[in-house]
């Protein structure tokens, strides 16, 4: 049988055509999917609070309208914390008071599986009807009595050596003692901040994970505030805990080579230390 160079043409057009759409139907899956060896993108929220701001109309916000909105689009295990002043040595916590040239903050972890979550998340949530409804006194809130003073962002992509946002045990019980502490190391240049991220993934983490120091995520800052910089966040059941344990990572052999490794030398300009406790309504 003879085909014509017509329908040869009509064929080939037509399984050209039906290849491009499964291509771009896969893609597009593809593109919506972390693979499995994505990485979480971290964001990070501090809403700053003014001296005198009311401070539960932010708590109702985020504990019945924005949390919901983020699990309901698949967004999990979201943490608000509050800062509070640790004394080391005499191993007792207070919280942390604001004043007006520095503001007390509200710190918020959420979690995204990929890049376009973040976007997506950030531009729409507060067009949502049901957050509208459930956030309207702190959406609507007048001009002489803001929910806060400004609200800063960081957005950080996991680190190859913990790709994935980790929940401990206490916190999936909500062990009301538990506390965390969240890190930023900055560096005097881009290079310097690529080997500290290098030496946690080449070891440190090793380090934190063997002497359960329960680490939630490690973060490349990729925009906000003091880049460059990476963030990072430990913790534990109880304060006594949680400094004990950072006390044995000093003393850790693991550590004390990397610390000496030229290769590691001058790469951290500043060390940012905050302790933060949960809010009653906080997932983490």
């Amino acid at each position: 049988m003879k085909t014509s160079r017509r329908d040869f043409l009509k064929t080939s057009l037509a399984a050209t055509a039906t290849t491009a759409t499964l291509t771009t139907g896969l893609t597009a899956s593809a593109a919506t999917k972390p693979s499995a060896a994505a990485r979480d993108y971290c964001e990070v929220r501090a809403y700053r609070l003014k001296p005198g701001a009311l401070a539960a109309l932010l708590d109702t916000y985020l504990a019945q309208a924005l949390i919901p909105a983020l699990n309901a689009r698949g967004l999990s295990a979201v943490g608000v914390f509050n800062e509070i002043e640790v004394d080391k040595k005499a191993g007792t916590s207070k919280p942390k008071v604001g004043t007006a040239e520095a503001p007390a903050s509200v710190w918020v972890l959420i979690t995204h599986p990929t890049l376009e979550s973040f976007v997506n998340v950030s531009a729409d949530l507060n067009t949502d009807a049901k957050v509208q409804a459930a956030g309207a006194a702190y959406l609507n809130v007048p001009k002489a009595t803001p929910a806060f003073d400004r609200v800063d962002t960081w957005l950080l992509r996991a680190f190859a050596g913990f790709p994935r946002t980790q929940v401990p045990a206490f916190s999936k019980t909500k062990t009301p003692t538990r506390i965390f502490e969240m890190r930023d190391y900055e560096s005097h240049s881009e290079e310097r901040a690529l080997s500290k991220m290098a030496m946690f993934d080449n070891g440190e983490i090793d380090v934190m994970k063997d002497l359960g120091m329960s680490p939630v995520f490690f973060g490349q800052a990729i925009a906000g505030p003091n880049l460059p910089h990476l963030r990072y966040i430990t913790c534990a059941a109880d304060l006594a805990t949680h400094l004990a344990n950072w006390k044995k990572f000093g003393s850790h052999p693991t550590w004390m080579k990397m610390k000496d490794d030229p290769q590691y030398k001058n790469n951290t300009s500043k060390n940012t230390a905050r302790f933060l406790v949960p809010t009653s309504y906080s997932q983490l």
